[in-house]
């Protein structure tokens, strides 16, 4: 992205958005190159859920110009305040995609930051020229992070196993005969699932882990 003058990148994914909202952050995939002292300042402050581009995003599919930002009775003024703080973190111009989204709670976006020094209307002239292909480089990269397991803490090998027999349609028994072992410890994996997915129930469980490619991983041995 930095060929077509854009140096700075946030993507961000989430499985339970509600509305404006975006879901709890521990649930979220948030991939970026912005330094430390504007992320911090970012999210600390709640700006990642005010800002107009995202609200932008989580209702339309597509490219959009940063200049949308500058049109008269689109910014609430909690946004306006996220945009004069972007100001002063050099953060100007850009565009923003919106990814297709298959299910409603769902949503992911990337903000493309242009460079210090470069006008919007620099960057409407890159895309004039090079949007279809830089959109085109995007959505391969959002697929493919998308096919990727992921998780802040990831699922044992047996928790893998007794979700996976439970997304079979197995009861504890079953998966035990079949693992050959106790009922009690085939519940005790599960529990340990339940808290490393932090959910309630095993059916959120086998969703969850279900959504972050976690249910069917090929794990390679040891060298």
């Amino acid at each position: 992205m930095a060929l077509f003058g854009f140096d700075r990148i946030i993507y961000e994914f989430t499985l339970y958005r509600s509305g404006r909202f975006l879901g709890e952050p521990q649930d979220w995939v948030l991939l970026t190159n912005h330094g430390d002292s504007y992320m911090e300042k970012f999210l600390g402050n709640d700006h990642i859920n005010k800002v107009p581009m995202m609200h932008w995003a989580l209702a339309n599919t597509g490219a959009c110009s940063w200049r949308w930002m500058s049109n008269p009775g689109n910014l609430t003024e909690e946004e306006k305040t996220v945009v004069a703080f972007n100001l002063t973190q050099n953060v100007t111009a850009g565009y923003t995609i919106s990814f297709l989204s298959v299910m409603e709670r769902t949503k992911c976006a990337t903000a493309l930051t242009a460079k210090p020094g470069i006008s919007q209307d620099d960057v409407d002239a890159v895309w004039a020229k090079h949007g279809d292909e830089i959109n085109l480089m995007n959505n391969v990269m959002h697929l493919k992070i998308q096919t990727l397991p992921y998780f802040q803490r990831s699922l044992a090998k047996r928790q893998h196993e007794v979700l996976q027999w439970v997304g079979d349609g197995k009861t504890t028994q079953d998966i035990a005969i079949l693992l050959e072992l106790t009922p009690a410890t085939i519940e005790k994996y599960l529990r340990l699932a339940r808290e490393t997915l932090d959910v309630e129930t095993t059916a959120q469980a086998v969703l969850k882990a279900a959504f972050y490619n976690q249910m069917f991983v090929i794990e390679s041995e040891a060298a």
